[in-house]
């Protein structure tokens, strides 16, 4: 997919790139830095893998080969443009969160495929570590006050640690000291600065330079390792997991210049900007003072509020996390976090795993066909709840259903659920900061639905803000780019010129709590202590079994003749009529 903006060639002046690489996406996107104008891009999808129950993986090498697929395509559209590529001064690096890569730093190959941040195949493994500190008074939240993070298979160490105890060759390179760690920022950047062409020669590599292994503040808080204080990997944290430093990357601020492009139509051009996705968004939506919130929904929906230079908190399940640091001298600001694993991707499962629609635009069209209240509810849990309840063995589910539903009221009831999810956070976050949150800034592919930014409006009652220009994660990245001592071509001033559509609730206050507690109520029955639990059928399973093998032989071997002789009885009598 591509797009431009231009009809002709005109002064742009300095242009900056930026390479959103998001869960079900690769883009790169190139703004004008003097009016943040969007002048061209190229996108297209990435595919994820579910071999396994719980197991989601994406191939590594399939982001990089899109990364610079996109590239290319998005300077081929410069010079269909009569822009001179040669305007890029700089590129910015927007990556999906938590999403782990392993890699060997002399053949630059990955030992496993990437193992989504929404995969749960390490639920094991957090629950044998919750067991060594299961004796303190919050063991879910015990390292909090360190990293402002719970336990969850939702962070990386714990991929990480899955991949070090379960791949061979992992723990091999681990042993041979060649072995890299990664999220997603740090696995493009390596690659994009070390070049394409490269062979082993023995231990050696020959026809590339090993690239650059370093990550920013925002993508380091998302490992579980790093101290959101120190904003260094945290030596207490390593030695617990038993994670040896050499393997991660160097953690480095959001805007600075890390190194250059080698190779390719953009060779030479600085990488001066890094931020996870959602803290990319927090930026591109221009929420730099105390205060402010965004919510984006894309294949899962977060909501950040940006409370400063001074880290806080959450008493109410919520996540404490890095929002940027705008240069390697600038002070951190901090964030709460409301994360939600399931939103867009519920869309998607109504299409690929259900066969309700062909098209995915196609459930909104059904949603608003579909009669606002006949008490379908659905329950999106498919990897566990997220904030603020950390259910990971919650499971997803569709009650209220009647003769009378049909896919329509699935698919608006599917819409509702985000924002219900969305109603979920925003209290927990009123609750935290002890402020109002009177508007709330939204973005993300999903918020291009009219339907769902309202409904979330009704649910939260409160007035939603769309901006005209949806790719705000790669704006934010941009900015970041642009901004980076030695590169110094971005106006802030312009990020507060974007235009809003402005969406207001309809429907009653006592309307809306009903459809909540109709919720809550649903949501109550996902947890585990609401369905019977694979290990609660296993123990009912084991129970049978022990009564039947209680049963003495003389007893079953009896009743087994008496019921042979009783159906050859009736099978006489129907015959003989």
């Amino acid at each position: 997919m591509t797009f431009s903006s231009l009809d002709g060639a005109k002064d742009l002046g300095p242009l900056i790139g930026a390479l959103d690489q998001g869960t079900s996406s690769t883009k790169f996107l190139v703004f004008a830095a003097n009016t943040a104008e969007l002048i061209t891009y190229h996108q297209m999808p990435v595919q994820t893998q579910a071999p396994k129950v719980g197991f989601l993986e994406q191939d590594p090498m399939e982001l990089i080969q899109g990364a610079r697929h996109c590239i290319e395509a998005t300077v081929a559209n410069l010079i269909q443009l009569n822009v001179d590529p040669a305007d890029v001064v700089a590129i910015g690096i927007a990556n999906q969160r938590e999403t782990t890569v392993v890699w060997d730093k002399v053949t630059g190959q990955p030992f496993h495929h990437a193992i989504v941040w929404s995969d749960t195949r390490c639920l094991d493994i957090v629950q044998s570590y919750m067991k060594r500190v299961q004796r303190k008074s919050d063991p879910l939240f015990y390292f909090q006050p360190l990293n402002g993070l719970p336990f969850s298979s939702y962070f990386s160490v714990f991929k990480l640690r899955w991949l070090i105890d379960n791949v061979p060759e992992v723990r091999w390179a681990l042993e041979q000291k060649r072995l890299l760690f990664g999220t997603i920022d740090t696995w493009l950047l390596w690659n994009l600065t070390r070049g394409e062409e490269s062979e082993e020669v023995g231990d050696e590599l020959v026809g590339a330079e090993n690239g650059l292994h370093l990550t920013d503040v925002t993508n380091a808080s998302r490992t579980f390792l790093m101290n959101l204080e120190t904003l260094q990997w945290d030596p207490y944290l390593l030695n617990f997991f038993d994670i040896p430093l050499d393997i991660l990357p160097t953690i480095r601020s959001c805007s600075e210049i890390y190194g250059k492009v080698m190779g390719g139509p953009l060779d030479g051009v600085p990488i001066s900007g890094m931020l996870g996705d959602q803290q990319a968004a927090l930026v591109g939506q221009n929420c730099f003072q105390v205060g402010q919130v965004k919510n984006t929904c894309g294949s899962g929906c977060f909501m950040l509020y940006n409370v400063g230079p001074g880290m806080r908190l959450s008493e109410n399940g919520l996540i404490s996390t890095v929002a940027f640091q705008l240069g390697p001298n600038a002070r951190p600001f901090y964030a709460l976090e409301g994360s939600i694993g399931v939103a867009g991707s519920a869309l998607t499962w109504l299409k690929d795993n259900l066969n309700l629609v062909s098209d995915i635009k196609e459930i909104e069209k059904l949603a608003l066909k579909a009669e606002t209240d006949v008490g379908v509810v659905v329950v999106p849990a498919f990897s566990g709840l997220l904030a603020p309840h950390w259910h990971p063995e919650a499971r997803g589910l569709i009650c209220g259903l009647s003769q009378y539903s049909s896919r329509d009221h699935v698919c608006r009831a599917t819409l509702e659920s985000v924002a219900f999810q969305t109603r979920d956070v925003l209290d927990k976050m009123k609750l935290d900061c002890e402020c109002p949150i009177n508007s709330l800034l939204v973005d993300g592919g999903m918020s291009q639905s009219d339907l769902l930014v309202q409904l979330q409006a009704d649910i939260l009652g409160i007035p939603i803000k769309r901006p005209s220009m949806a790719e705000t994660t790669a704006l934010g990245a941009a900015v970041a780019a642009g901004i980076a001592d030695g590169i110094d071509v971005w106006d802030l001033q312009s990020l507060g010129e974007v235009s809003f559509d402005t969406f207001y609730p309809k429907i009653s206050e006592e309307i809306r709590e009903v459809k909540m507690e109709k919720w809550c109520i649903a949501m109550r029955k996902a947890r585990p202590s609401g369905y019977l639990s694979e290990e609660g059928m296993n123990q009912t399973s084991k129970t049978t079994r022990s009564i039947n093998a209680s049963i003495p032989l003389t007893i079953f071997s009896l009743s087994t003749f008496l019921m042979l002789k009783i159906a050859d009885i009736l099978q006489n009598q129907t015959g003989s009529s």
